[in-house]
C-alpha cells in the first residue's frame, strides 16, 4: 500500500500563506515526500517566512499577500494555513477560478463556513479543506479492509484520546469561544462522516479544566447518532498530566466479522510523538479470536497531508469531478460541529422533572 496514491501526474506549484508550526511540521515535509513543488511563501512575520523558506528551499518569500497574488501563475494552488477566522479575508483576495486548500476548520462556526462555501461558488474556486486524517496511511488501510468486507457489517467506531496536549503552542486559541471540538475533535467527526456519512443527530458535552481554565474547552464527549445498530463515539481528554503509561490515543472499528484498532502515536507526548500501531482481528469459525499487527509505512503527520493537497490538484486538473475534501462536502462536518456545540449548551435531561418520591 502506498500513501502516495492517487497523485496528480503534473503537480501544480504551491504558494503557502502562513509559516507556523503545522506548515513546518506537516505541510512542507508532506510536499517533499510527494515531490509537490512549493514556489513561494508569505507570512505576516517575515522572519518566520524567511526561516521556513531557508529550511525547505522555497525559492521566493513574498512581502505581502498582494505581492504573492500578483506573481501567482495561473495553475497555482494556494495553501492557506491560517486560523479559521482569517480564511474569508484571504479568500476574498484570491483570483477567481484558482485552486485553494484551506486549513481546517472551515471558519470559526457554521455561519462562516457558509460564507466560505458561497465565496467558493461566487469566485469559481476549486476549494478543499485540510481534513487530512481521512488520508492517513493507517486509515487508508482500514478503509480498504472494510470495503473488502473483511470486517463484515461496520457497526461501531470509537475514538478515545486521553493525552496531555501543550495548547500553549497555539497562542491564538487563548480567548477563542470554541477550542476542543472546533480545532481537534473536528478531525474525528470528519473521519467518522467519511465512513458512515452524515449522522441523524449529535449529542455532546465539551468542558474546561481547572489547570487550563484560560481555554474555552479541552475535553469532550460526542455521540454521533446513526440509529439503533451503529455506535459512533468520540471521547477526548487533553489534560492527562500523569505520565505516558496511561495515555492512549486510538481509533477502533468493529464489524460483525472483525475489528481494527489504530494507535495514533502523534498525539501522545506531543509534539515528539510515539509510534503508530495497526492491529486487526478477523473471526474464523471454530478458532479463537487472535489479534495481529500490520506494519504500515507512514503516519498521520506528515503523510496524510499529501492526500488533502492531492485531491485539490486532481480536481483542479479535472481528473476527478470534485475533491473528496471539497467545501461542498466539508460543510457537513461543520454542521456536525455546530450541532455538537448546541447540544453541549442545551445540556441533558434534568433530573428535576422526575419525581422520585
Amino acid at each position: 500500500m502506498s500513501f502516495y496514491s492517487p497523485l496528480p501526474q503534473r503537480p501544480r506549484p504551491i504558494f503557502i500563506i502562513g509559516a507556523g508550526g503545522i506548515v513546518n511540521d506537516a505541510h512542507l515535509p508532506a510536499y517533499q515526500l510527494a515531490s509537490f513543488p512549493v514556489a513561494g511563501i508569505f507570512d505576516i512575520n517575515r522572519d518566520k517566512a524567511e526561516a521556513t523558506a531557508q529550511k525547505f528551499a522555497i525559492p521566493r518569500v513574498f512581502g505581502s499577500l498582494e505581492e504573492m497574488i500578483q506573481h501567482a501563475p495561473k495553475e497555482v494552488v494556494f495553501d492557506v494555513a491560517l486560523p479559521g477566522s482569517a480564511m474569508i479575508g484571504v479568500m476574498e483576495q484570491l483570483p477567481n477560478g484558482t485552486a485553494v486548500l484551506l486549513q481546517k476548520p472551515m471558519g470559526e462556526d457554521l455561519s462562516q463556513a457558509k460564507q466560505i462555501l458561497q465565496l467558493s461558488k461566487d469566485k469559481e474556486l476549486t476549494a478543499g479543506i485540510n481534513f487530512q486524517l481521512r488520508y492517513a496511511p493507517n486509515i487508508k488501510m482500514a478503509r480498504d479492509l472494510i470495503n473488502q468486507g473483511l470486517l463484515g457489517e461496520l457497526c461501531d467506531i470509537e475514538v478515545n484520546i486521553n493525552v496531555f496536549t501543550p495548547w500553549h503552542i497555539w497562542e491564538f486559541m487563548y480567548g477563542l469561544p470554541r477550542v476542543e471540538i472546533l480545532y481537534h475533535s473536528i478531525h474525528h467527526i470528519d473521519l467518522i462522516r467519511s465512513f458512515l456519512g452524515n449522522p441523524k443527530s449529535i449529542y455532546a458535552k465539551t468542558v474546561k479544566h481547572p489547570v487550563m481554565n484560560k481555554l474555552a474547552s479541552v475535553r469532550s464527549n460526542i455521540i454521533m447518532d446513526y440509529g439503533d445498530m451503529i455506535r459512533a463515539n468520540i471521547l477526548t481528554n487533553h489534560c492527562h498530566v500523569f505520565g505516558l503509561d496511561k495515555q492512549q490515543s486510538y481509533i477502533k472499528f468493529e464489524g460483525t466479522k472483525g475489528a481494527i484498532k489504530i494507535t495514533l502515536g502523534v498525539l501522545m507526548d506531543y509534539p515528539i510523538g510515539m509510534p503508530d500501531k495497526f492491529e486487526y482481528v478477523f473471526l474464523e469459525e471454530g478458532k479463537k479470536a487472535e489479534w495481529k499487527e500490520l506494519d504500515i509505512k507512514g503516519g498521520w503527520f506528515p503523510h496524510a497531508f499529501i492526500g488533502s493537497m492531492a485531491q485539490v490538484m486532481l480536481a483542479a486538473d479535472g481528473l476527478v469531478d470534485k475533491a473528496d475534501n471539497s467545501v461542498d462536502d466539508c460543510i457537513h462536518t461543520m454542521a456536525c460541529v455546530e450541532a455538537a456545540y448546541e447540544s453541549s449548551e442545551l445540556g441533558g435531561v434534568s433530573l428535576s422533572k422526575f419525581n422520585t418520591k
